[in-house]
């Protein structure tokens, strides 16, 4: 329960809006974690952006656990696990922040570099999955 430790930690200490960038994994996927849903409840909603692998066999994830609510936003992944990299089943994620606005924009895209998924976060705003 290190995360849930974490997680209640940046609630209590008034830390908003916090992105996890995930790799080390073999699929591409946008998830929300949302208190509401979750058996774990005291925490403010996150956003998790998840992109590999950028050159290994590729296959789709593992069932997602409810202790902190995630809901699937965005999956990539092939029809059959262990895809060679050949199938272009490669992602990588780029992040980048306004400098003017101080919204942040995570792209997750394939191996060409065309963007499967974006999302805009708004720095004024609460996250609450509400934003484009």
């Amino acid at each position: 329960m290190e995360i849930a430790g974490l997680l209640r930690y940046i609630k209590h200490a008034g830390i908003r809006n916090t992105v996890w960038l995930t790799a080390d994994v073999h699929y591409c996927a946008a998830h929300y974690y949302d208190p509401g849903k979750a058996v774990f409840m005291d925490f403010d909603p996150f956003w998790e952006f998840v992109a590999g692998p950028l050159n290994a066999g590729a296959f789709g994830p593992n069932g997602l656990d409810n202790t902190f609510g995630p809901q699937v936003m965005f999956q990539k992944y092939p029809p059959r696990a262990n895809a060679s990299p050949l199938e272009g089943f490669q992602f990588f994620g780029q992040v980048d922040i306004d400098s003017r606005s101080r919204d942040l924009t995570v792209a997750l895209k394939d191996i060409d570099g065309a963007t499967v998924f974006s999302k805009r976060l708004h720095a004024a705003s609460d996250w609450r999955g509400n934003d484009d």
